[in-house]
């Protein structure tokens, strides 16, 4: 028996011939088939073939080489010139192969409405058939034209439908196919948002920090060394910082299935040399380190937190911290050195996160600059919010200051 790579092949060598190819090899088939059945011993009361009845042979079975092309005319000139072959007495048995492939065909590649008339011509051709001999009733002859017909009609009207469902299925295929295609696209470019999302809240953190205590450092460097050295120590551990979430960031990007470690862990593995295991994303339970590095950097943090803290989801966890991120950043930016105030209450349904700051300004340092100018963080953390679900408020507070809410249903 052929293996199933072997009738694999067998399809598609097949699938590659033409159909002209097929139907040519057909009518040949017919052709010899009928002149071998015609030279043989001949029934009583029929003529056997000689060379008019050979020609009308190959008149009846030659043209169904061409019968996908207009198969309703090439029927009608099939049962004419089979009609003249009965006419002259030749035995109709030899020429009833091609008239049957031809009514099929119609049948196949046309509605109903153009396949029964020719049923009925080849229907009264057989029975014009049948009496010219003396073997066969004409109940019999007439019960054989009227069965096979149907039958022929019967199987070609199935084939037309399944080859129309075939077409409709091909469609919806090439259809889903480009919506497949569509949603790819739209999956890599939410990935892209997302990615440059978190790439923007790690490095704007980290790097005003890092530049606020740089200008410290520079502008106490000969009058307060202890300041400056604090300063340079701070710069140090959140540039640590950053480089660490910076690779934890790649590391997702090239993670592999399997990765994950046993029990759905968000832990990642970096799979280079050093074998270093990443920590999950950031959450909640990490703003006390925040805080303390926003301290560091001249703004000073009150924390508080309501309600009975619980577990949360992930993505949601992180897009809280985040959200207080973002807000400390732009405090840090914008606000230097206000107080800021971070609020964090677990309600029955939902997290309702608050970051404020009391808008007090004093005269910054030459050796820190000016502040940066506005980005998209505010664009951003809406962002965050709408993709849990949740909404996020910004504006300034009536009393001074700035004030960002987020609300998420936990």
């Amino acid at each position: 028996m052929l293996s199933t790579t072997a009738w694999t092949q067998l399809r598609r060598a097949a699938e590659r011939v033409p159909a002209w190819a097929y139907d040519g090899a057909i009518a040949l088939a017919i052709t010899a088939v009928s002149l071998l059945l015609g030279h043989d011993r001949t029934p009583v009361g029929w003529s056997g073939l000689d060379t008019p009845g050979t020609l009308l042979t190959c008149a009846v079975n030659l043209p169904l080489a061409f019968r996908r092309r207009k198969p309703v005319i090439l029927c009608l000139g099939v049962l004419a010139v089979w009609t003249v072959y009965v006419a002259l007495d030749y035995w109709p048995v030899v020429n009833t192969l091609g008239p049957l492939l031809a009514l099929y065909t119609v049948a196949s590649s046309r509605p109903l409405r153009s396949a029964l008339p020719c049923a009925l011509l080849l229907a009264g051709v057989w029975n014009f058939a049948g009496t010219t001999g003396h073997e066969s009733a004409w109940a019999t002859v007439f019960g054989q034209s009227v069965l096979y017909t149907s039958v022929l009609c019967g199987f070609g009207h199935l084939a037309r439908k399944s080859a129309q469902r075939n077409v409709e299925l091909a469609d919806l295929t090439g259809q889903l196919r480009r919506e497949r295609a569509g949603a790819e696209r739209r999956a890599v470019a939410e990935e892209r948002v997302r990615i440059a999302r978190e790439l923007h809240d790690v490095v704007a953190h980290h790097m005003s920090v890092i530049s606020v205590q740089a200008g410290l450092a520079g502008y106490v460097f000969d009058s307060d060394p202890q300041t400056a050295r604090g300063a340079l120590g701070t710069i140090s551990g959140t540039s640590g910082e950053a480089l660490a979430e910076l690779r934890r960031l790649l590391a997702v990007l090239r993670i592999e299935e399997g990765d994950r470690l046993d029990g759905g862990d968000a832990r990642l593995v970096d799979r280079g040399d050093t074998g270093t295991a990443f920590g999950p994303a950031p959450g909640l339970d990490q703003l006390p380190e925040l805080a303390e590095r926003v301290r560091a950097a001249g703004i000073a943090v009150a924390v508080t937190v309501t309600g009975e803290p619980r577990d949360l989801a992930p993505g949601l966890g992180q897009c809280a911290y985040r959200v207080v991120q973002e807000a400390l950043t732009n405090v840090l930016k914008h606000a230097y050195p206000a107080q800021a105030y971070v609020a964090v209450g677990y309600e029955p349904r939902r997290l309702a996160v608050t970051v404020t700051n009391d808008g007090r300004r004093t005269p910054v340092p030459p050796g820190l600059g000016s502040p940066p100018p506005s980005g998209h963080g505010l664009m951003g953390m809406r962002e965050r919010a709408r993709i849990y679900g949740g909404r996020l408020e910004a504006g300034p507070r009536a009393s001074g200051g700035f004030e960002v809410r987020l609300l998420l249903p936990a």
